[in-house]
C-alpha cells in the first residue's frame, strides 16, 4: 500500500476556494479521495489561531477527520497588515516526512512551494501531488508537481 503524507495550507485553500467558488473546501471528500487505497502516515493542517469559536469548531472537525492541526498566532501589525504564514513550518515538516513515504500531498497554490516540491521529488525520488484552485495556483507549482489535482465541484461544500 502506498504511504502518503498530507500537508494542508489551510489559509491558502480557504481564500482561493472562497474567492473562486464562493463556498468552502470539503475536507471529508478530500480525505476520502486522498486516502483511498493508501496508508496515511502523517496529515497536517496548518492554520492561524485567532481565538474564534467558529474557527475552533472547524479545527476540531479537521482533527476528527484525521489531521493534526498546527496553529500559529494571528499577528496584527501596527500598520494594519497581518502576519500568519506557515511556509517555513510546512517546508520543514515535508522534508522531515519525505524519506518515510512514497508520496507527498500538498494542498496549496503558493508558488513559493515549487522549490520544495522539486527538491523532495529529486532528493527522495517520491511523487508530489498538489491540490489547488485553477487560476489561483502558481504555474511554477503546477509545472513542478508530479500530479496537479484541480479543486473543483467534487471537493466543494455548499456551492452556490
Amino acid at each position: 500500500m502506498e504511504k502518503v503524507a498530507i500537508f494542508v495550507d489551510v489559509q491558502n485553500i480557504y481564500y482561493t476556494v472562497k474567492d473562486t467558488y464562493g463556498c468552502n473546501f470539503d475536507y471529508n471528500a478530500f480525505w476520502a479521495e486522498a486516502s483511498e487505497g493508501r496508508d496515511v502516515v502523517a496529515a497536517y493542517a496548518y492554520a492561524i489561531h485567532r481565538g474564534d469559536e467558529k474557527q475552533g469548531q472547524f479545527q476540531n472537525i479537521l482533527r476528527g477527520i484525521g489531521f493534526e492541526v498546527k496553529l500559529k498566532p494571528f499577528i496584527q501589525r501596527s500598520d494594519g497588515s497581518a502576519k500568519g504564514d506557515w511556509d517555513v513550518g510546512i517546508t520543514l515538516d515535508v522534508i522531515e516526512h519525505a524519506s518515510q513515504v512514497d508520496r507527498v500531498i500538498l494542498l496549496s497554490g503558493d508558488g513559493d512551494f515549487d522549490l520544495l516540491v522539486d527538491k523532495v521529488q529529486s532528493k527522495y525520488g517520491i511523487d508530489v501531488e498538489v491540490y489547488g484552485v485553477p487560476g489561483l495556483t502558481a504555474a511554477s507549482l503546477i509545472n513542478t508537481a508530479h500530479y496537479f489535482r484541480e479543486i473543483e465541484e467534487t471537493l466543494l461544500l455548499n456551492r452556490k
